[in-house]
């Protein structure tokens, strides 16, 4: 019994200690105006080393989070075409800590500024930005004072801007033919936003609004004389394991149309096989080697059980949440009633462990998939054809 209560109160500390550590959940690069912005959403306020380095000639920005848990996060983060070349995370064991490491190309002087930010929902944004300098030294780069956070409401009005951003409007980008944004008339990252983006997809857009859908992230991807693309992210307290997706990919050669993905997703389903599952997907090919003979035993032996299980777990969600789903799909498919019941159909099917899932084009009108691998999700595509400027 003594050595029980020595091993006991041992323990209680390293558990005690993982289960508060500031869980780094989701991470994206975006650009505003002249500035690059880092965003990391964190389940609460923390703060983070930041530090410059060189290594092996490469100028890096490094972001620690000594002790922290690791969500759902990449692996890798296509740079900026500017200042960042790329992205990379490293994660160590459970309380190990996360690592976000900026690879910045050479001899390009710039400041940067940090800012912690309330977000609705509990959680909590640390902004890193960066911007050009003529002035800074290029590798050790100098730190400008955080420009003072806006306040937050705590409980903002359904549709308003989630993650606000307090920087200017980029500029549209060169000649040659490459897109022009049209000037924003409303808030970003808003529902109002959303459906000046996708005129195709309003009714859908306004179901989701009405039924209590916010948007708890969005972020703006450019790239110089090309596109400016966007992406949303949609919770509904209502429903924790499901998320809405939104990408909106606007056409940079003449005479093509805008492609809007909107996407109803069980990925924010938690737990040992979701987790196990996610992480198993972030492997190297180095990695599956050191484990794996072959790289087909690592699909029938690892990921094939889980998806499995996974196909049980999101059945389960999906059939609970049956009329959020049908809701959805009446909505994006109004022409088409019967996909609400051929989808629903589908995921009421018996689970095969040979045969754990399966990919269904349900409607052509808009393009509409159904997903049963691993996390099950809707997928509807909208062609829109740029008029005048406005989207």
């Amino acid at each position: 019994m003594a050595w029980l209560l020595v091993w006991l109160l041992c323990l209680a500390p390293h558990a005690w200690g993982a289960g508060g550590a500031v869980e780094v959940r989701r991470l994206g690069l975006s650009k505003v105006a002249e500035n690059t912005l880092l965003t990391v959403v964190l389940d609460r306020s923390a703060t983070p080393r930041v530090s410059s380095r060189t290594v092996s000639g490469k100028p890096q920005l490094v972001v620690e989070f000594p002790g922290a848990r690791a969500g759902r996060l990449p692996t890798h983060l296509e740079g900026d075409e500017a200042l960042v070349q790329q992205v990379l995370t490293e994660t160590a064991s459970p309380g190990g800590g996360v690592r976000i490491i900026l690879d910045l190309f050479p001899d390009k002087p710039f400041t940067y500024w940090k800012q912690n930010r309330p977000s609705p929902g509990g959680q909590s944004l640390f902004i890193l930005g960066l911007k050009p300098d003529a002035k800074a030294r290029p590798v050790q780069a100098r730190v400008v004072p955080s420009p003072e956070p806006e306040p937050v409401p705590t409980a903002p009005p359904r549709g308003e801007l989630r993650e606000r951003e307090t920087l200017p409007e980029p500029a549209a980008p060169g000649e040659e033919g490459g897109y022009q944004e049209p000037k924003a008339t409303v808030a970003p990252g808003s529902f109002a936003e959303l459906r000046r983006l996708m005129p195709k997809a309003a009714r859908l857009l306004q179901g989701l609004e009405t039924e209590g859908w916010v948007v708890s992230e969005s972020n703006r991807y450019d790239r110089p004389g090309r596109r400016f693309s966007r992406d949303f992210i949609l919770t509904n307290r209502k429903y924790p394991e499901l998320v809405v997706k939104i990408a909106y990919l606007p056409a940079n050669v003449p005479s093509t149309p805008n492609i809007n993905i909107i996407m109803l997703s069980t990925e924010n389903l938690t737990g040992e096989v979701a987790t196990e599952y996610q992480g198993l997907r972030q492997w190297s090919f180095a990695k599956i080697k050191q484990k794996y003979e072959d790289i087909g035993d690592f699909f029938d032996d690892a990921l094939k059980p889980l998806r499995v299980k996974l196909r049980e777990q999101t059945k389960s969600v999906a059939l609970r949440d049956a009329a959020v789903f049908q809701n959805f799909l009446k909505l994006a498919c109004p022409n088409n009633p019967q996909v609400a019941d051929q989808v629903m159909n589908h995921v009421r099917a018996k689970v095969s462990p040979r045969f754990e899932g399966v990919q269904y084009t349900v409607s052509e009108n808009p393009l509409t998939i159904l997903n049963l691998v691993d996390f099950l999700y809707v997928k509807v595509y909208y062609l829109e054809t740029p008029s005048g400027g406005e989207q």
